[in-house]
């Protein structure tokens, strides 16, 4: 099974590296101890998405994250990490992948394939000091890897890019065994689990966190005003409809990155689970002495939410956050993937994807303008009167009617 996690809009493969002053010397600058590097409290996971839920900023990320995707690294680069150490390679070679590049971009520095031994090195919680391409605990040395730069991450890129068309091929590989697998889903609805919120006619909005899916959602207000289509949020997309003020009425995914907030906000609840009906996130929602039904597919939770709003008679379905192409799936990195473009063929009579709908259109008359032009309009008004025959007609007769209204507002406390 896959989860669900969203990017926003491609990067070029070979986009330049703005690498900030301060990244150039990150490695080299002193401590507060007057050591060199960088010093501070390490956390370690092997899942990026877990730990970042508990990292500080200025904390060393200690991650475990063959080709770092941009998902990933976003939120690495969210948390503000003074550093990330991967025992992995952040680029294997297998597809020009992103994350390292946003990592740079952002002036975080990077050590790369230190081995991993480090996990049973360190602890939690452990102050430990990043200096050049080695990883310090008091002045033991416990890993060692390569330091990323902009000319590395540029070659590796370059290099990667000749893999491309084996994963090109596998994509299409796995798109036919997903086909082959969920035909019946896909084509029948067959296995559609039946919920209680009513679709039929309406309009659906699905939300996933992505990039920019706080801009997103707020240029879509008018829309969720006018129309109020159900409000479907794939894992953290319902943490996502919370932040902006909204009740989603659909929880939908793994239920493995959602808070406890969203799963108790009185939501109806689907547990995406394994085909052979395994779903580990049936067990969270139990413990929070909530009901859910299951729906088991290989496709990822987005998918899924696409497939169950479809099946359920929505007449339109509004995507935020939602995977739009193929750098992106191949920027994932993950087989399930597949299911992405075939549940598009699908649904996309009915699809509208929003992701970076907020960048499509911005105004150029910022709100201060507009509160400056009308008290400049309102200005000229009253100089007008002031200086027009009219105005002796009107002043007197303004004037009783404030003097009327003042005696009104003082009658109300008397």
């Amino acid at each position: 099974m896959n989860e669900p996690s969203s990017t926003s809009e491609p990067r070029s493969w070979r986009l330049p590296l703005r690498l900030p002053r301060r990244g150039l010397l990150a490695l080299g600058r002193s401590t507060g101890d007057g050591q060199p590097g960088i010093s501070a409290t390490a956390r370690l996971d092997r899942r990026t998405k877990t730990l970042t839920k508990r990292l500080q900023p200025g904390e060393i990320a200690v991650i475990d994250h063959v080709d770092l995707d941009r998902v990933s690294a976003e939120a690495l680069v969210s948390c503000k990490v003074g550093a990330v150490v991967n025992v992995a390679r952040s680029i294997s070679g297998r597809y020009p992948n992103l994350g390292p590049q946003i990592l740079i971009e952002a002036g975080i520095p990077l050590v790369d394939d230190t081995g991993p031994e480090i996990f049973a090195k360190l602890g939690e919680g452990d102050v430990v000091r990043v200096l050049d391409e080695a990883v310090y605990r008091g002045d033991e040395m416990i890993a060692k890897g390569t330091v990323q730069t902009a000319e590395t991450i540029d070659a590796a890129m370059t290099e990667a890019k000749a893999g491309l068309a084996t994963q090109l091929e596998a994509f299409a590989a796995n798109t036919m065994e997903y086909l082959r697998r969920e035909r019946d889903l896909l084509i029948d609805g067959v296995g559609v689990p039946e919920i209680t919120t009513s679709i039929e006619g309406r309009h659906a909005l699905i939300v996933v966190r992505g990039y920019h899916y706080r801009e997103d959602i707020a240029t879509l207000r008018p829309y969720l005003r006018e129309y109020r289509p159900v409000l479907i949020g794939v894992d953290g997309g319902a943490d996502a409809l919370i932040e902006a003020g909204y009740r989603p009425d659909l929880i939908v995914g793994d239920m493995d990155s959602v808070s406890d907030e969203a799963l108790t906000c009185g939501a109806e609840l689907v547990v995406h689970a394994y085909r052979d009906g395994r779903a580990p996130g049936l067990k969270r929602v139990h413990e929070l002495e909530q009901e859910a039904v299951v729906f088991p597919a290989t496709a990822t939770s987005e998918d899924i939410a696409m497939l169950l709003a479809d099946d359920k008679g929505a007449t339109l379905i509004v995507a935020v956050g939602t995977h739009a192409n193929m750098v992106e799936f191949l920027d994932k990195g993950r087989a399930g993937m597949a299911s992405t473009f075939l549940t598009r063929l699908r649904v996309g009579s009915k699809l509208v994807d929003a992701k970076g709908v907020s960048r499509l259109y911005r105004s150029r008359i910022s709100t201060w303008s507009l509160l400056l032009l009308v008290l400049a309009t309102f200005i000229v008004v009253i100089v007008a009167v002031l200086v027009s025959p009219a105005g002796d007609v009107l002043i007197p007769v303004l004037a009783d009617r404030w003097h009327g209204f003042l005696f009104w507002l003082t009658g109300l406390f008397s």
